[in-house]
């Protein structure tokens, strides 16, 4: 299935594809992509891709989320971000093998070992593969804190079934016209466990 929907996923988005990585190109000359290590299923890493939406050298002083109103984030960012056509690029790391189609998204191994120290079982997300979109994106925002994040994870992984992935699928296109769900974290916003 994730061959299939990952395949056809590339053909049908190769023409919005080919415009986003113009826009890109022409708006500061800066490469097209940005491929960051991420760790998947038993901590595996691999490479994720998606479209750059901030300026070069975005993570010069280390790795941090995007916040709200983020001056690293580039118009044409901006716009891809809010149409939520950055990450199409991972449908490519679907056809590859390195994602499913639905899971839990991909972290970075040193977020993940920072949010387990206030939360141990944070790592029980890497019993299955990392997804494109999962429970987590569907039922929760970019912003949502990790602890409920990993809430959302779990329930996916309890109760996975190839009809619940279906479902999860076609739910995820109500996002595309849902802003919240790629707003960044306030600058207040605790990005772990509030004590």
């Amino acid at each position: 299935m994730d061959i299939a929907i990952g395949l056809a996923g590339c053909i049908l988005a190769s023409p919005v594809m080919l415009v986003i990585a113009a826009a890109i190109k022409l708006y500061d000359g800066g490469p097209v992509l940005y491929s960051q290590e991420r760790i998947t299923k038993d901590g595996k890493p691999f490479q994720i891709y998606k479209f750059r939406s901030m300026i070069v050298e975005s993570e010069k002083r280390g790795a941090r989320l995007a916040s709200t109103h983020d001056d690293r984030i580039t118009p044409v960012g901006k716009v891809i971000r809010r149409l939520h056509v950055d990450e199409l690029p991972q449908l490519f790391n679907v056809l590859i093998g390195d994602m499913s189609f639905v899971g839990p998204r991909p972290e970075r191994e040193e977020i993940t070992k920072e949010y387990e120290q206030s939360i141990p079982q944070f790592r029980f997300r890497l019993k299955v593969k990392a997804g494109l979109t999962g429970y987590a994106q569907v039922y929760g925002q970019y912003n949502t804190v990790p602890y409920d994040k990993l809430k959302l994870d779990l329930t996916y992984i309890e109760n996975y079934s190839v009809w619940l992935d279906i479902k999860l699928m076609l739910l995820t296109l109500k996002i595309l016209f849902w802003p919240d769900s790629t707003e960044g974290i306030e600058g207040e916003q605790i990005t772990a466990l509030r004590e």
